[in-house]
């Protein structure tokens, strides 16, 4: 799992997303082919859309651990799951831009990252959603893969990215999906759940006592379960005010603020994806270490099952009543 998790998340630093074929694009056309044949405006509906899908990604890497060398398609699965590169090159661009003053361009560029309507977005509302999407797609991208990777092997890492990339097609409250991307939307709070709190821990730990603070006393009452407690947390640890008004196709809704700092500025961008890339090293180490961990932790125990009950000897050697030490009759 060691050279897995190194040699995936190097691939991601050095080469970023697959320009052409990327997997996960080419699983998105996928799920939206299976969607044209099996959509009905029902959660049943929508939970067999999402079990198929999902238990298919899982299978795949199940069947690629068996018939090829498991660290190369660990180290594959989790590239493919990564996008720590990539979303670090596009918040700079929208940051440049911003900075630049071309707020057009800014605006262009930003769908990339965040779903709301970014039409009205002025430099300071260009720069809080850029911090934001940089926040919360670190535990997509970054941190859960590594936690999956480390827990499930490929299985584990494939199934989060499947859930996730389903999350972001139908997992949203549209009049199509509202019903239909319940699954999706659910299990997505359940597999970046672990993530997101340690996603926060750590930025706590280098963030300070306002990350800390934020993540206490703000993230309760963000809509999300998983994108309040980091949101929260980066608010505090870059001394910022996230949150506020915003609009989703059309739909205006009026998110809580988070951190009591200062309105964001196209500077705080790179603060931002500084400290993301702190946070996934510090969970690439994490990954790396747990391994070496469980098996330190884990080894005592085995060595007392190998010997058998605590105060008996198991093995023929020291049991006078092992079968092999009693004497035959007759």
């Amino acid at each position: 799992m060691t050279a897995a998790v190194i040699l995936g998340v190097a691939a991601d630093a050095a080469f970023g997303d697959p320009r052409h074929g990327h997997p996960v694009a080419l699983f998105g056309s996928l799920a939206a082919r299976f969607e044209r044949v099996c959509y009905r405006p029902t959660r049943r509906a929508g939970a067999v859309y999402a079990a198929i899908l999902v238990g298919g990604a899982a299978a795949l890497g199940a069947l690629l651990e068996r018939l090829l060398p498991r660290t190369l398609v660990r180290a594959a699965a989790l590239w493919v799951a990564l996008g720590g590169r990539s979303l670090a090159r596009e918040a700079g661009a929208v940051g440049e831009l911003v900075a630049s003053d071309d707020l057009p361009g800014a605006r262009r560029r930003i769908r990339s990252l965040v779903g709301r309507d970014p039409q009205q977005l002025d430099a300071t509302g260009l720069s809080r959603a850029v911090v934001e999407s940089v926040a919360e797609n670190t535990v997509d991208a970054v941190i859960a893969p590594l936690v999956w990777v480390a827990v499930g092997g490929a299985p584990g890492v494939l199934a989060h990215r499947a859930v996730n990339t389903l999350d972001a097609m139908v997992g949203n409250r549209s009049a199509r999906y509202e019903r239909f991307g319940t699954s999706a939307a659910r299990a997505d709070d359940v597999m970046n759940w672990p993530a997101a709190r340690l996603a926060a821990t750590l930025t706590v730990l280098f963030g300070g006592r306002g990350a800390l603070h934020a993540w206490r006393h703000d993230a309760a009452a963000h809509p999300s379960p998983n994108a309040g407690p980091i949101e929260a947390a980066f608010a505090g640890a870059l001394g910022l005010t996230l949150g506020g008004t915003l609009s989703y196709a059309g739909r205006v809704e009026h998110r809580p603020r988070l951190g009591d700092g200062r309105d964001p500025d196209p500077a705080d961008i790179a603060r931002a994806v500084a400290l993301a890339r702190r946070i996934g090293l510090a969970t690439a180490l994490l990954a790396v270490a747990a391994p070496a961990v469980s098996r330190r932790v884990l080894s005592p125990a085995d060595r007392r099952s190998s010997r058998g009950w605590p105060g008996k000897a198991s093995s023929e050697d020291g049991n006078p009543d092992h079968p092999s030490r009693r004497r035959r009759r007759g």
